[in-house]
């Protein structure tokens, strides 16, 4: 069986990506520790995961998949953006931030959206790139205990919950789960011709 192999060191994040792939036919592993950190200096998501791909690919020689997401408001023209995880050092300390930088802001005004980029490298030359994203807005306050990162202030008007009261139905609807939805099929369809 063919090895995948996940590029991320954040082991919620890695939970999250191994559910979604579940039922590919690929031995799915961690990032190896002796693999090197990747400095994601993109201007892109696009950019940041296929550098993170790229990387893990030249480290282990086999088939890698990275991604870059991250939460883009309105009002703050995009930011936090490729920024995201970088914004502020621990996620209250981000969402404090972000929900000071809104504070005032009517809830009409306050409209986000999350964002995957998803970059798998088969090659050095073959990177397939996946985009998912979801839309919604940034709540008054925290509201939730699950999830992780902004979760708790992305709130999703279709399911009137913020992801981080969402539970397990946001590996369904989510931007990572969009990304890497298509992700999954494009491996798929890769593994029948070996």
């Amino acid at each position: 069986m063919k090895k995948l192999i996940i590029a991320t060191r954040n082991q919620n994040k890695f939970k999250e990506i191994v559910k979604i792939l579940s039922g590919i036919p690929f031995e799915i592993s961690p990032l190896p520790f002796d693999c090197p950190d990747v400095i994601e200096d993109g201007k892109t998501f696009e950019e940041n995961a296929a550098k993170k791909a790229k990387s893990a690919f030249m480290c282990t020689g086999e088939i890698s998949i990275a991604d870059d997401s991250g939460l883009m408001v309105d009002y703050l023209n995009g930011a936090p953006g490729v920024y995201s995880s970088r914004f502020a050092p621990t996620d209250k300390d981000r969402i404090d931030k972000l929900l000071k930088a809104l504070s005032g802001v009517p809830k009409e005004e306050r409209g986000a959206k999350f964002v995957c980029v998803v970059a798998i490298a088969f090659s050095l030359e073959k990177i397939e790139v996946i985009r998912g994203e979801i839309e919604g807005y940034i709540s008054l306050s925290p509201q939730g205990n699950s999830g992780f990162g902004y979760d708790p202030i992305f709130y999703c008007p279709k399911y009137k919950r913020t992801f981080a009261q969402l539970g397990e139905l946001k590996n369904n609807i989510s931007h990572r789960a969009k990304a890497f939805s298509k992700a999954k099929e494009i491996l798929k369809n890769y593994s029948l011709k070996f």
